[in-house]
This record gives structure tokens, C-alpha cells and sequence, in this order.
């Protein structure tokens, strides 16, 4: 098949048809990693009664697949770039149907974490095939903003089905079918995927270099468990020596990239100011929110009492307010500046989560939700934004690798996210005072603390669930007190790294 790098193939692929249509393939496999994503924070109250993991557990069930994604997706970036990107994701979508089965049938909490890490290896071969696909299918910069716009608001729209169906499961079913809808997605992925996509790939990539492998996946998960650890049960000689091991292997990781001839990450794209600040926008924003919206589900359910259903409900303007911007951000960000759209943005979702230090136990719907569309809409044109920024600031061959590190970015803030300011939840949360007899188990949860609440007398029950619920609310507000410090800041730094760049407007590209 003629590479779709080779000038002669570029004019054919700008005027087919065909490749919106391969777009709505791509989509498939973003809501795929979208959907799973959000319904895991519905379902964790139900995982946590079943499974019974210990607080420490299910900070692990959070956020190992974000440790794992984030080791290897510059990995599989590059691999995508040598052997075929729709080889890749295909392959990948495959195997991310099949494990989550092994995810919807774990038996004992150690058996989930392995199962989602194992979902982290087959989603880490996602989201950079998807995005390179899109900066080799579509040539014309004024339609790439708006494919990549349809790809962002795409996963926004999955963080909003993912909830509501999620939720009408959880109703009717048992905690593992919200896993199971991943299967119809991923067979119409693959299925359709094999007429529709076509292939690409760089010529004359050089060999995948298995040691850069290695470094890369020890020292970004070596460095994130340190931070994890660290933030959870203060420093020790054991955090102290992952935290170092992972700073020297990627530190090797680099001094090898810059010695190959073909490396795994070309570290001369971050010469690219406009790339190094989109990258950072990303990391810092996904790092401010992660945290929060990890816990925010079972605010709604276990402090307010709703439904799992009226909880995916109660998020839904955040997927709205990031679907409507992520279609228009493009155009905004050419008519007024990428930086204004950009810290403006992260500006907005700052403010957001700033209104949300007030929260108690008996917030109203209408600032909880406000907040929520605020977010949406400042996440939509950031992130549209950002990935814009990214995929244009390199040539098209390094499409792979450039779409890789932005979604490292997005993995490793949000696992930092889930560390740092989930441990700053669990930390304020495990304070509580409750009244004699409260058992050990209600201060590893708040979900074991309601479901410790039904085996004690009524009057203690409902005094130690008001403290648990206090306490952990005061948790929530605090970490969305610094999630509103974070993002501020991003958004002073997104102004100046961002300062003079521009999207293309149309006419030759420039690679």
C-alpha cells in the first residue's frame, strides 16, 4: 500500500470522501476509552461493598491504569508509527474488549488492580493511533481543527453516556456490566475499522529499541508511585528508592533518545515552544481535576443519596459544556489568539472548582451544576485547543510520537491527580470522630463506613455516617481548593508559553 507520507498520496487522501467516515471509526475508539473511564467512579461504591478493598486498595483500582497507560504510551506510539497505526488500534481495541471481561468478572480487589493495569497496556495503544490517524487523514489545517474538535468532544460526550449508562446498569444489574458495554463498542471498531481506516506508517522507522521501552515504563511508574506513596502514607525508605529509580531510568531514557539515530521520542520536538506549553496546559489541567472527579460520584451518591442513574444525570453539563466548546474552540482560537482561548479556558475551570470549596453535604443542584458546565466548557477549549497546537507542531511522520506525549501528559496528570489530591480526600477523611464502636473499616472509606453503619445500632450508625460524610466532604473541599490553585496557575503559564502561536489557517502545510 502506498504510504500515506508520499506526496503523491496526499492530494488522494485530502479529497476522499472516505475519510470522514474513518474519522467516525476513530471516535469509536476515544468513546470506547471515555466511557470506561467515567463509569468506573459510578461503579466504585458497588466495587468497594463487594470487593471490600481497603482505602489504599482502591486508590490503586483508580489509578493503576493510569500508571500503566502513562509508562507506555510513547512506547506505543512509536510502535504504532513503525508497524501501521491501524494495525495498532485495531489490535488494541481488540485486546481492550477482552480484558474488560477479565475487569467485569474480578473476584478479590488484588485481581481488579492487575485487571485494570492490564486494560492500561491495551488502551495505551488507543489514543495516540487515533489522533496520528487524524493528522495523516485530514491535510487541511481548517479541517483538522474541526476533526480534532469532533474527537474531543467525542470523548466529552463519553464521559457523559458513560454515567448514564453505567448508572441504568448499576440499577438493574450487577457493578461488572458497566465493563461489558465496552464489547458492542469494540466490535464495531474493529469490524468497521478493517474497511474504513487506512493504513500508516513512517518510512524508514529504525527498530523499536526494547531498552527505551523499559526506561520509559520503569521510570514513569517508578516516579508516580513515589509521589502516590509519599502523598499517602508520608516518605520511607522504600518510596524514597522507587521514587529514585524511576528518576534514573528516565533520565537514561533521555540520554539514549538523544544518542539513537531512530529513537523511540524525538526529545528535539520540545525545542517546539508552542508544543512544550500545550503539553504542559494538559498535564497541569487533567492533574487540577482528576482528583476531584474521581471522588465527585460518590459525593453524589453516598452524601446525597442519589441513584447511580441521577448521579450520571447530575454530571452531564460538564459533557455538554465541553462537547459544544470542543466544536467551535478551533475557530475561536483562530479568530481571537490560542493563548486567550487556552488560559481562558483553564481560567474558567479554575474559578469552577474554586466555587466548589463551599461545598457541604447539602449543596444545591444549581451551584454543583453551574460548576460542573463551567468546567466543561473551559475543558473543551483548552484540551481541542492544545491537541490542535500539538499535532501541527510536527511533521506528519512524527504524528505517533507527538500524539503519544500529549497523551502522556493527560495519563500522568491524571494519575498524579488520583495520588495527590485523592490522598488529600482519604487523608481528611480518615480524621473523622466517630462514636464508640465505630469500626477500624469505616475509616478506610466512605463506603465502608455506610456499609459498616448497617451492622451498628441506629443512633451510632447515623452518628458516625453525619462524621463520615463531614469529613469527607471537608476532604473534597479542600482538594478542590488546591485543583483551583493548580489550574489558575496553568492558566498564567499557558499565557506565556503559548505567546505568538497560531494555528494554521489553511493553504500548503508546513511540515
Amino acid at each position: 500500500m502506498t504510504s500515506t507520507l508520499q506526496p503523491a498520496s496526499t492530494t488522494e487522501v485530502v479529497n476522499r470522501p472516505g475519510r470522514w467516515l474513518a474519522l467516525g471509526v476513530l471516535v469509536l475508539a476515544v468513546l470506547l476509552v471515555a466511557v470506561d473511564a467515567t463509569v468506573l467512579g459510578l461503579a466504585t461504591p458497588y466495587i468497594s461493598e463487594d470487593l471490600k478493598p481497603s482505602g489504599t486498595q482502591l486508590l490503586w483500582i483508580g489509578d493503576v491504569y493510569s500508571f500503566v497507560i502513562a509508562g507506555l504510551l510513547v512506547s506505543m506510539g512509536s510502535l504504532g508509527d513503525r508497524i501501521g497505526r491501524k494495525r495498532i488500534l485495531l489490535v488494541g481495541a481488540t485486546a481492550f474488549g477482552a480484558i474488560s471481561v477479565f475487569n467485569a468478572y474480578a473476584t478479590t480487589p488484588e485481581m481488579m488492580i492487575v485487571a485494570r493495569a492490564l486494560l492500561g497496556v491495551a488502551g495505551a495503544t488507543l489514543m495516540p493511533a487515533t489522533l496520528a490517524l487524524i493528522r495523516n487523514l485530514f491535510h487541511d489545517p481548517r479541517e483538522r481543527s474541526l476533526a480534532v474538535g469532533i474527537w474531543g468532544a467525542t470523548a466529552s460526550a463519553g464521559t457523559a453516556v458513560g454515567p448514564i449508562v453505567g448508572g441504568f446498569l448499576l440499577e438493574h444489574f450487577w457493578w461488572g456490566s458497566v465493563f461489558l458495554i465496552n464489547l458492542p463498542v469494540m466490535a464495531v471498531l474493529v469490524l468497521v475499522g478493517i474497511k474504513m481506516l487506512p493504513e500508516s506508517r513512517t518510512a524508514n522507522p529504525g527498530p523499536w529499541d526494547l531498552v527505551s521501552v523499559v526506561l520509559s515504563l520503569v521510570g514513569m511508574i517508578g516516579v508516580v508511585y513515589a509521589i502516590k506513596e509519599a502523598a499517602t502514607h508520608g516518605f520511607a525508605w522504600t518510596t524514597l528508592a522507587a521514587g529514585l529509580l524511576g528518576a534514573a531510568a528516565l533520565y537514561g531514557f533521555v540520554r539514549r533518545q538523544l544518542s539513537l539515530p531512530t529513537p523511540l521520542l524525538d526529545m528535539r520536538l520540545f525545542r517546539n515552544r508552542g508544543l512544550s506549553g500545550a503539553v504542559l496546559a494538559d498535564l497541569l489541567t487533567i492533574l487540577g481535576l482528576s482528583g476531584l472527579v474521581f471522588f465527585l460520584s460518590q459525593y453524589l451518591q453516598l452524601v446525597q443519596g442519589r441513584r447511580p442513574l441521577e448521579a450520571g444525570l447530575a454530571e452531564l453539563p460538564a459533557a455538554i459544556g465541553a462537547v459544544v466548546a470542543g466544536l467551535v474552540a478551533g475557530r475561536a482560537a483562530r479568530r481571537f489568539s490560542v493563548r486567550s482561548v487556552v488560559s481562558g479556558g483553564l481560567a474558567a475551570i479554575g474559578l469552577a472548582l474554586a466555587a466548589l470549596t463551599v461545598l457541604d453535604q447539602s449543596t444545591g443542584y444549581p451551584l454543583l451544576g453551574t460548576a460542573l458546565l463551567v468546567v466543561g466548557v473551559g475543558a473543551g477549549f483548552s484540551f481541542t485547543v492544545t491537541a490542535d497546537v500539538i499535532l501541527s507542531s510536527v511533521p506528519k511522520e512524527q504524528a505517533g510520537s507527538a500524539s503519544a506525549v500529549s497523551e502522556t501528559a493527560y495519563e500522568l496528570g491524571a494519575a498524579l491527580g488520583i495520588a495527590a489530591l485523592g490522598s488529600i480526600v482519604t487523608g481528611v477523611y480518615r480524621d473523622f470522630t466517630g462514636p464508640a464502636g465505630t469500626p477500624a473499616a469505616a475509616h478506610e472509606s466512605l463506603s465502608g463506613a455506610v456499609e459498616a453503619a448497617a451492622h451498628m445500632p441506629a443512633h451510632s450508625a447515623g452518628t458516625m455516617l453525619d462524621a463520615a460524610r463531614t469529613s469527607f466532604v471537608d476532604g473534597l473541599a479542600l482538594a478542590a481548593g488546591v485543583g483551583a490553585t493548580v489550574l489558575l496557575a496553568a492558566a498564567v503559564a499557558a499565557w506565556f508559553l503559548l505567546r505568538g502561536q497560531k494555528l494554521e489557517d489553511g493553504g500548503p502545510e508546513h511540515t
